[in-house]
């Protein structure tokens, strides 16, 4: 009977060293060494992942509804089974930070928010990658994680250097005009500055049923770049000096430059729309003019039920008397601290991130902001994003640049931003809903601001 129980362990315990073998063997480009390893009897099985199930979470965006296309294709491949859940960007970052501040295991891999990293890598609630990345059992070199362009990749990255995402939109923010032919018809052009986006509404609003302009909820993105072609700013010097600067005259007049912008312009119920409903506004040509990330762009041309594809017209973001400062972001996949399936969420990661999937969404669906080099580099690539006869591949490089001159988008990585974000959200709609006028709405986001990062202990 002794014998019988040492024999039995010693077969679980080969099946089970068996199985660790398999599911280090890399799903692409070691597809030889998986055919090789055949498992045993025991097991039952001939898929590396077969019966694993793995659960991520992100916020709504095109290129996750991209992405879910594929991922029938990646559990045939795998045996695996993907839970994808997407939510609206509040509810996802508000869930997300709860889950991992917790320690919670309910999620395998998950959207390392731009507006979070510094929170969530600086208290430790993502894994570092970097173990994976180095362990060729795991990861093979063509891979290769230095293809993602470093200005996406930085947010994701510690002080050290350590990686805890790998960037799926490099966001570059852009204007994407739907019915272009509605300001030729008004004689008007492409708008360069604030105030002429003004004249452009004025003349095109309501004509043919459209709205001149239109914009998600998300106030601390969209109307940033208003705020800093006023001359305003967050803080006043991120990320060493905190103070937020949310009550200066420069403030209060991007804010209510930007409020009349929703209200007079907008489209009924504006206030309450999602990025997804602000896209398909303009999809169907209920709404014209939008400052957006360029993912959210270039669907205008691309996706099927686009009303606008031989209208659109892509420009710079017009600026302000203190310049220009279109937004730039980077959004990654990581895997929380407490996730169960660490090794099955990487295989997901590396596909979703590899080189052949970013091309093969770039190319198929017209998804702009990739964040790998070769792809960004590829002659295709160029050719994909022209749309509608316009480099939009050089619009897209042109907003990275800028950003990347004079790091005005450091405000957005220090880890209080959502904090602060928060008081921007809620003094927008107040202004916009007419309870409060400028100055004294940003007057108490700043009071609030204030509040909230003493407490977070933030030396002021």
């Amino acid at each position: 009977m002794a014998s019988l129980k040492t024999n039995t362990l010693k077969t679980v315990q080969a099946a089970k060293t068996h199985r660790r073998q398999l599911l280090k063997s890399a799903l692409y480009g070691s597809a030889a060494a998986v055919v090789g390893l055949r498992a045993p009897a025991v097991l039952g099985q001939s898929k590396p992942f077969a019966g694993v199930t793995i659960n991520g979470a992100s916020f709504q965006h095109v290129f996750h509804t991209y992405l879910k296309e594929y991922i029938p294709e990646f559990e045939e491949q795998t045996g695996m089974t993907v839970n994808f859940e997407l939510q609206a960007f509040p509810i996802y970052n508000q869930r997300m930070d709860l889950e991992l501040s917790t320690g919670g295991s309910a999620y395998d891999f998950c959207n390392v928010t731009f507006i979070y990293t510094g929170r969530w890598i600086g208290a430790g609630w993502v894994d570092p990658l970097d173990e994976l990345i180095n362990d060729p059992d795991l990861t093979p070199d063509d891979w290769d994680a230095n293809d993602f362009v470093g200005g996406a990749q930085s947010a994701l990255q510690d002080a050290d250097g350590k990686t805890y995402g790998f960037a799926w939109e490099a966001g570059a923010m852009i204007m994407g005009i739907g019915r272009a032919d509605l300001l030729d018809k008004a004689g008007v052009n492409t708008p360069t500055s604030f105030e002429e986006l003004i004249t452009v509404c004025d003349a095109i609003h309501r004509q043919e049923g459209a709205s001149a302009f239109v914009a998600d909820k998300l106030h601390h993105w969209n109307w940033i770049p208003y705020l800093m072609g006023h001359g305003g700013g967050v803080f006043r010097d991120p990320p060493a000096d905190l103070m937020p600067t949310l009550d200066t005259p420069e403030a209060a007049k991007a804010a209510e430059y930007y409020a009349s912008l929703l209200t007079t312009y907008g489209p009924s119920g504006v206030l309450s729309y999602t990025d997804d409903q602000a896209m398909r506004a303009q999809l169907a040509a209920r709404a014209n003019i939008r400052t957006q990330a360029i993912g959210w762009m270039t669907p205008l041309a691309k996706h099927e039920e686009s009303k606008v594809k031989e209208t659109v017209r892509y420009a710079l973001m017009p600026g302000g008397s203190a310049g220009n400062f279109p937004g730039s972001n980077s959004h990654g996949f990581g895997i929380p601290k407490g996730a169960q399936n660490k090794e099955a969420a990487w295989e997901f990661i590396k596909w979703a991130m590899g080189k052949e999937m970013t091309r093969r969404i770039a190319l198929e669906k017209g998804y702009s902001a990739v964040c790998r080099r070769s792809v960004i580099e590829d002659p295709a690539y160029k050719e994909a994003l022209t749309l509608n006869g316009q480099d939009v591949a050089g619009l897209y490089l042109q907003v990275l640049e800028l950003g990347g001159k004079s790091g005005y988008m450091k405000y957005r990585t220090v880890p209080v931003f959502p904090q602060a974000g928060d008081k921007i959200n809620k003094a927008i709609e107040r202004i916009a809903s007419g309870q409060q006028d400028g100055p004294a709405a940003m007057a108490q986001a700043q009071e609030e601001a204030i509040a909230d990062l003493k407490k977070a202990g933030v030396d002021l």
